[in-house]
């Protein structure tokens, strides 16, 4: 199993929440590979934890879909289902839209400006076809209305669908109309600052729904 090259990343008083995080984000962005299966002596020696944390990282993840194990047998990195992702991108538009409709109305201008921050950044990743980039500043931008809205139940939502979405993405990011996603930020930025939180919401679940055609495409074959 081929893992990053750095090694001692989880410090020791998060040592199960940072092992989760590293190995998520690894199934996400694809160097952890659909279908590869996963090792746990290489996993702990990357991570420079013990076993215990990796183990409990990997029975998170497979609840939420990104790891599949047979005990005594493998543990892997699921293949890419359309039908579970679909699933989630129906999850996670309708927390969006509820994040947004609490939060408008408690909104600020600094938080305002941080939106317009965020929606600048993905623009310009877009643009330098920086795929990260791009997806790190469009969480950054719906994850200020998910903060201000201040619902630990959306949060929690959100935490265990999302990744499933992004990871599809990375695959096909190439295949996304992304530079359409920055009028609708600016749309939603808008709204929210006219207070008019139904509109904002409604921008927003057009937003999340840029991704249908993405879930039209069948994910390549795993190895």
């Amino acid at each position: 199993m081929p893992v990053p090259q750095s090694r001692g990343l989880v410090s020791r008083s998060l040592l199960r929440e940072t092992a989760y995080q590293a190995i998520r984000d690894a199934i996400v962005d694809g160097t952890l590979a659909p279908g590869e299966r996963l090792n746990d002596a290489a996993l702990v020696e990357w991570l420079g934890v013990s076993r215990t944390p990796v183990r409990e990282a990997l029975t998170r993840l497979e609840q939420m879909g990104l790891v599949q194990t047979k005990p005594g047998r493998y543990t892997l990195v699921s293949p890419l289902d359309v039908r579970a992702v679909r699933n989630a991108q129906s999850v996670t538009t309708a927390m969006h839209e509820l994040a947004v409709r609490e939060a408008v109305p408690h909104l600020s201008a600094t938080e305002l400006d941080a939106m317009r921050d965020a929606n600048a950044r993905f623009a310009h990743a877009l643009r330098g076809n920086d795929a990260a980039a791009a997806l790190a500043a469009d969480d950054d931008f719906h994850n200020i209305t998910v903060t201000a809205c201040a619902n630990d139940a959306v949060r929690t939502v959100l935490e265990q669908f999302t990744p499933l979405l992004r990871r599809l993405e990375r695959v096909h990011f190439s295949s996304l109309s992304g530079r359409g996603s920055v009028a609708q930020h600016e749309r939603i930025i808008s709204l929210c600052e006219a207070g008019d939180a139904e509109g904002a919401v409604a921008a927003t679940r057009a937003n999340w729904q840029t991704l249908r055609p993405l879930l039209d495409i069948s994910p390549p074959e795993s190895p």
